[in-house]
């Protein structure tokens, strides 16, 4: 869905003309909705997104991983256009990862996880050990209660889904928790239209309140059980502080590079996305040329 402004670089139109197949597995008797680029049968990256978000936020970035590789986006349970579920958990959201990698025919896919996504990405490489060929946490603080959840349990965000009269309300409303002071407008606008489902009174946005019920620190519990490779990107101006960053460090074994994203806020799809392609980019690149270090005890 192109954004209609003068301002939109030929970048970001060239990567949203790139139109995904939409594609559904069941998990359990629930359908989880993703997004694919390429062809089946090539090294694959699953994307996964935060809490409250959905896999269209990944649609501007996972074109430029098209080529060498399958790139999926995955709606978790509760998220986007997949069904939700009467209760959530870190389990269920592991299982539908590994069913997307299996659906879409990746080979040892990378897991790239935001925020919440990254606390889901901890624990599908835990528990689904050989899965993955690489996981890559994108500012998820795996120490603490992420913003998302902090702000629903102090009643701030997320109580109760708001509705708007039409479409460009609700767009002009959007918002990030936590806020930054930075983000691309034609990135928001393309994010925020996907964000929204019909409903009789109007508009209001896809996600399942009661997404933030998981007790998502158990994920800091998985940290040691990692196996595969691993990499921690840092926003600058995010949550992952460098304490944060050192603990997840040693827990992984001292072994998995922690880069830091410069000037960017929590959400970098939102305001730096090419820098966090480049430094995806040049992550995969690393791993198809290297062998991984020893862990450190």
């Amino acid at each position: 869905m192109n954004t209609p402004s003068d301002d939109v670089p030929a970048w970001f139109r060239r990567a949203i003309a790139y139109e995904p197949t939409d594609a559904w597995v069941d998990v359990d008797g629930t359908r989880i909705h993703y997004l694919r680029w390429g062809r089946p049968g090539r090294p694959g990256i699953v994307f996964v997104h935060g809490g409250a978000a959905h896999a269209h936020w990944w649609s501007h970035i996972a074109p430029f991983f098209v080529g060498a590789h399958t790139v999926t986006a995955i709606d978790l349970s509760g998220h986007g256009d997949s069904d939700r579920r009467e209760e959530y958990t870190l389990d269920d959201w592991c299982d539908e990862v590994a069913a997307v990698a299996a659906d879409a025919e990746l080979l040892r896919p990378v897991v790239v996880g935001h925020s919440m996504g990254g606390f889901v990405t901890v624990a599908t490489a835990a528990r689904h050990p050989g899965l993955l060929g690489g996981a890559i946490i994108v500012d998820s603080p795996i120490k603490e209660v992420d913003a998302e959840v902090g702000a629903a349990r102090a009643g701030e965000q997320f109580r109760r889904a708001k509705v708007y009269s039409d479409p460009a309300e609700a767009i002009a409303r959007f918002r990030t928790v936590p806020p930054q002071d930075v983000y691309l407008p034609y990135v928001t606008e393309h994010v925020a239209r996907h964000s929204l489902r019909r409903v009789p009174e109007g508009w209001t946005w896809k996600f399942d309140t009661r997404i933030f019920i998981p007790r998502r620190r158990e994920a800091a519990e998985l940290l040691a059980r990692v196996r595969c490779r691993v990499a921690l990107l840092r926003c600058e101006h995010g949550l992952v502080t460098p304490d944060i960053g050192d603990y997840m460090y040693d827990k992984l074994g001292r072994v998995a590079p922690v880069v830091e994203l410069p000037d960017a806020g929590h959400h970098p799809m939102l305001d730096v996305p090419l820098i966090l392609v480049t430094a995806v980019r040049a992550l995969l690149a690393d791993w198809d040329h290297s062998t991984p270090r020893p862990r450190t005890p």
